[in-house]
Protein backbone atom coordinates (compact mmCIF):
# COMPACT_ATOMS: atom_id res chain seq x y z
CA UNK A 1 0.00 0.00 0.00
CA UNK A 2 1.59 3.11 -0.73
CA UNK A 3 0.16 6.25 1.59
CA UNK A 4 0.31 9.63 0.44
CA UNK A 5 0.39 12.47 3.10
CA UNK A 6 -1.89 16.00 1.43
CA UNK A 7 -1.08 18.78 3.10
CA UNK A 8 -1.27 22.42 2.44
CA UNK A 9 -1.84 26.05 4.39
CA UNK A 10 -5.61 27.23 5.05
CA UNK A 11 -7.19 28.31 2.19
CA UNK A 12 -4.84 26.32 -0.38
CA UNK A 13 -7.48 23.81 -1.79
CA UNK A 14 -6.39 20.90 0.20
CA UNK A 15 -10.23 19.82 1.03
CA UNK A 16 -11.11 20.21 -2.80
CA UNK A 17 -8.20 18.42 -3.81
CA UNK A 18 -8.70 15.36 -1.21
CA UNK A 19 -12.29 15.09 -2.69
CA UNK A 20 -10.83 14.59 -6.16
CA UNK A 21 -8.21 12.10 -4.97
CA UNK A 22 -12.07 10.67 -3.66
CA UNK A 23 -13.78 10.61 -6.38
CA UNK A 24 -10.81 8.34 -7.85
CA UNK A 25 -11.10 6.11 -5.59
CA UNK A 26 -8.53 6.51 -3.08
CA UNK A 27 -9.62 5.92 0.10
CA UNK A 28 -9.26 9.23 2.54
CA UNK A 29 -8.53 9.51 5.92
CA UNK A 30 -8.77 13.08 7.55
CA UNK A 31 -7.32 14.70 10.18
CA UNK A 32 -9.69 17.67 11.10
CA UNK A 33 -12.69 15.45 10.33
CA UNK A 34 -11.47 12.63 13.09
CA UNK A 35 -10.72 15.38 15.48
CA UNK A 36 -14.38 16.72 15.08
CA UNK A 37 -15.97 12.98 15.74
CA UNK A 38 -13.28 13.13 18.78
CA UNK A 39 -15.24 16.25 20.15
CA UNK A 40 -18.34 15.23 19.46
CA UNK A 41 -19.44 12.81 21.72
CA UNK A 42 -16.18 10.96 20.61
CA UNK A 43 -13.72 9.72 23.10
CA UNK A 44 -12.09 13.45 23.51
CA UNK A 45 -14.84 14.75 25.50
CA UNK A 46 -14.27 12.57 29.34
CA UNK A 47 -10.62 13.30 29.64
CA UNK A 48 -10.93 16.81 28.03
CA UNK A 49 -13.82 17.48 30.20
CA UNK A 50 -12.09 16.25 33.20
CA UNK A 51 -9.13 18.89 32.73
CA UNK A 52 -11.13 21.77 31.57
CA UNK A 53 -15.10 21.43 32.87
CA UNK A 54 -15.47 24.78 30.69
CA UNK A 55 -14.70 23.30 27.57
CA UNK A 56 -17.80 21.09 27.47
CA UNK A 57 -21.21 21.81 26.92
CA UNK A 58 -24.35 19.38 25.55
CA UNK A 59 -21.96 16.33 26.02
CA UNK A 60 -19.70 17.56 23.40
CA UNK A 61 -16.42 19.53 23.27
CA UNK A 62 -17.11 23.49 22.17
CA UNK A 63 -14.40 24.33 20.17
CA UNK A 64 -14.78 27.85 21.11
CA UNK A 65 -14.54 27.34 24.53
CA UNK A 66 -11.25 25.18 23.87
CA UNK A 67 -9.67 27.50 21.44
CA UNK A 68 -9.68 30.20 23.95
CA UNK A 69 -8.35 27.71 26.70
CA UNK A 70 -5.43 26.69 24.07
CA UNK A 71 -4.45 30.25 23.85
CA UNK A 72 -2.55 29.05 27.07
CA UNK A 73 0.86 27.10 26.00
CA UNK A 74 0.71 25.35 28.73
CA UNK A 75 -3.19 24.14 28.57
CA UNK A 76 -2.28 23.71 24.53
CA UNK A 77 0.51 20.85 25.28
CA UNK A 78 -2.37 19.19 27.81
CA UNK A 79 -5.07 19.08 25.27
CA UNK A 80 -2.53 18.34 22.97
CA UNK A 81 -1.59 15.45 25.07
CA UNK A 82 -5.10 14.21 25.14
CA UNK A 83 -5.89 14.33 21.27
CA UNK A 84 -3.24 13.03 19.09
CA UNK A 85 -2.98 9.85 20.91
CA UNK A 86 -6.94 9.83 20.10
CA UNK A 87 -5.91 10.66 16.34
CA UNK A 88 -3.04 8.81 15.85
CA UNK A 89 -5.01 5.80 17.09
CA UNK A 90 -7.85 6.53 14.44
CA UNK A 91 -5.27 6.75 11.64
CA UNK A 92 -3.73 3.60 12.63
CA UNK A 93 -6.90 1.62 12.75
CA UNK A 94 -7.74 3.33 9.21
CA UNK A 95 -4.24 1.80 7.51
CA UNK A 96 -4.74 -1.48 9.20
CA UNK A 97 -7.80 -1.80 7.93
CA UNK A 98 -7.35 -0.59 4.49
CA UNK A 99 -6.92 -2.83 1.41
CA UNK A 100 -6.25 -0.13 -1.31
CA UNK A 101 -3.66 0.28 -3.19
CA UNK A 102 -3.44 3.56 -2.46
CA UNK A 103 -4.42 5.78 0.60
CA UNK A 104 -4.17 9.40 1.36
CA UNK A 105 -3.81 10.97 4.84
CA UNK A 106 -5.54 14.61 4.78
CA UNK A 107 -3.14 16.49 7.38
CA UNK A 108 -3.13 20.30 6.95
CA UNK A 109 -0.16 20.19 10.08
CA UNK A 110 1.48 17.03 8.51
CA UNK A 111 5.22 19.21 8.63
CA UNK A 112 4.54 20.48 12.05
CA UNK A 113 3.56 17.22 13.73
CA UNK A 114 5.73 15.66 11.94
CA UNK A 115 3.91 13.12 10.22
CA UNK A 116 5.96 14.00 6.99
CA UNK A 117 8.16 10.96 7.91
CA UNK A 118 4.77 8.15 8.10
CA UNK A 119 3.86 8.75 4.57
CA UNK A 120 5.63 7.41 1.87
CA UNK A 121 4.67 10.38 -0.84
CA UNK A 122 4.19 14.00 0.14
CA UNK A 123 1.37 16.08 -1.93
CA UNK A 124 1.20 19.84 -0.92
CA UNK A 125 -1.24 21.84 -2.46
CA UNK A 126 -0.47 25.43 -3.11
CA UNK A 127 -2.19 28.72 -4.54
CA UNK A 128 -0.47 32.20 -4.38
CA UNK A 129 -0.83 34.19 -0.82
CA UNK A 130 -3.16 36.67 -2.67
CA UNK A 131 -5.57 33.63 -3.48
CA UNK A 132 -4.98 32.10 -0.34
CA UNK A 133 -6.30 34.96 1.74
CA UNK A 134 -9.17 35.69 -0.72
CA UNK A 135 -10.70 32.11 -0.26
CA UNK A 136 -10.53 32.42 3.45
CA UNK A 137 -11.93 35.98 3.51
CA UNK A 138 -14.62 34.49 0.89
CA UNK A 139 -15.99 31.95 3.67
CA UNK A 140 -16.93 34.21 5.99
CA UNK A 141 -16.26 32.59 8.99
CA UNK A 142 -13.24 34.27 10.34
CA UNK A 143 -11.41 37.67 10.44
CA UNK A 144 -8.29 38.92 8.59
CA UNK A 145 -6.55 38.60 12.28
CA UNK A 146 -7.63 35.47 13.12
CA UNK A 147 -6.35 34.06 9.22
CA UNK A 148 -3.16 35.78 9.64
CA UNK A 149 -3.15 33.86 13.45
CA UNK A 150 -3.14 30.69 11.42
CA UNK A 151 -1.17 31.27 8.72
CA UNK A 152 1.43 32.30 11.15
CA UNK A 153 1.63 29.12 13.16
CA UNK A 154 1.74 27.06 9.72
CA UNK A 155 5.11 26.41 7.94
CA UNK A 156 5.32 28.88 5.24
CA UNK A 157 4.30 27.48 1.42
CA UNK A 158 7.25 27.78 0.19
CA UNK A 159 8.95 25.68 2.50
CA UNK A 160 6.37 22.65 2.00
CA UNK A 161 6.57 23.18 -1.34
CA UNK A 162 10.46 22.32 -1.10
CA UNK A 163 9.96 19.27 0.81
CA UNK A 164 7.07 17.87 -1.30
CA UNK A 165 7.12 14.76 -3.80
CA UNK A 166 4.65 16.63 -5.30
CA UNK A 167 2.82 20.18 -5.42
CA UNK A 168 -0.70 20.53 -6.90
CA UNK A 169 -1.53 23.85 -8.22
CA UNK A 170 -4.82 24.77 -7.23
CA UNK A 171 -5.68 27.98 -8.92
CA UNK A 172 -8.13 25.87 -11.54
CA UNK A 173 -10.09 22.49 -10.63
CA UNK A 174 -9.27 21.10 -14.19
CA UNK A 175 -5.70 21.70 -13.30
CA UNK A 176 -5.91 20.27 -9.96
CA UNK A 177 -7.67 17.00 -11.18
CA UNK A 178 -5.06 16.79 -14.07
CA UNK A 179 -2.44 16.86 -11.52
CA UNK A 180 -3.71 14.24 -9.19
CA UNK A 181 -4.56 11.94 -12.28
CA UNK A 182 -0.54 12.52 -13.30
CA UNK A 183 0.39 11.91 -9.30
CA UNK A 184 -2.05 8.80 -9.23
CA UNK A 185 -0.63 6.72 -12.61
CA UNK A 186 2.73 7.55 -11.24
CA UNK A 187 2.55 5.98 -8.05
CA UNK A 188 0.31 2.92 -9.22
CA UNK A 189 3.21 2.14 -11.94
CA UNK A 190 6.02 2.92 -10.00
Amino acid sequence: MIVLGLTGGIGMGKSTTANIFRARGVPIWDADSTVHKLYNKGAAVAPIGAIFPQAISEGRVDRDALRQIAMNPDDLKRIEAIVHPLVAADRATFLSDSTAPVVLLDIPLLFEVGLDTEVDKIIVVSAPASVQKQRVMDRGTMTEAQFEAIRSKQIPDAEKRARADYVIETMTLDAAEEQVDLILAEVTHA
